[in-house]
């Protein structure tokens, strides 16, 4: 079986100017503490961003698909932190409520995009948590200090926005600007 470690690439919705922003202000925050670099990663594609799906590939798609079911922007709402993987390092995540619009853009990407590599199943319809990367790889026992900082840091803001979709190609390290 192929892995889709080696050649990944995904499609992205990227959230509106304060939302960015206040993420970041997460990530700093984490970052100031020792629990996580994604703020030290400073490359214009390191963007707080919803991953809508990963592949090895994805065939080409015309703007003109892609308009046809993709409405920006979209309301999407931030929710509590979430947790994936196993062991004592996890993926700590700000969760993104699941709203009608939100998982039927999901469901028409995948539908124009094909079946997608057995390996990245937890992005298909119905195996998919929506969220925003905080940290990764961060140790189980420092999670109650992220919490605590997380929950001093975020603030009740009006619904995010998504702005935009892009494409995430980690062969080349290249991103594409898709609609928005």
């Amino acid at each position: 079986m192929e892995s889709t470690r080696g050649a990944i690439v995904s499609l992205e919705l990227l959230l509106d100017a304060d939302t960015e922003a206040r993420i970041r202000a997460e990530w700093q925050v984490l970052a100031d503490a020792g629990l996580s670099r994604l703020a030290a990663h400073t490359s214009p594609s390191n963007r707080p961003h919803i991953t809508l799906l990963v592949r090895p590939s994805i065939p080409p798609i015309t703007r003109a698909d892609l308009a046809a079911v993709v409405d920006l922007p979209m309301a999407v709402t931030l929710g509590d932190p979430v947790l994936f993987g196993a062991g004592d390092r996890r993926v700590l995540a700000r969760s993104v409520v699941p709203s009608h619009e939100l998982l039927g853009l999901h469901a028409a990407l995948h539908a124009l995009t094909g079946d997608g590599a057995p390996d990245a199943a937890h992005t298909r319809p119905g195996e998919w948590t929506p969220h925003v990367t905080l940290a990764r790889r961060i140790r189980l026992d420092a999670l109650p200090r992220a919490l605590t900082l997380l929950d001093e840091t975020h603030s009740t803001a009006p619904p995010a926005e998504a702005r935009s979709l892009r494409r995430w190609d980690a062969a080349s390290a290249t991103v594409t600007d898709l609609l928005g």
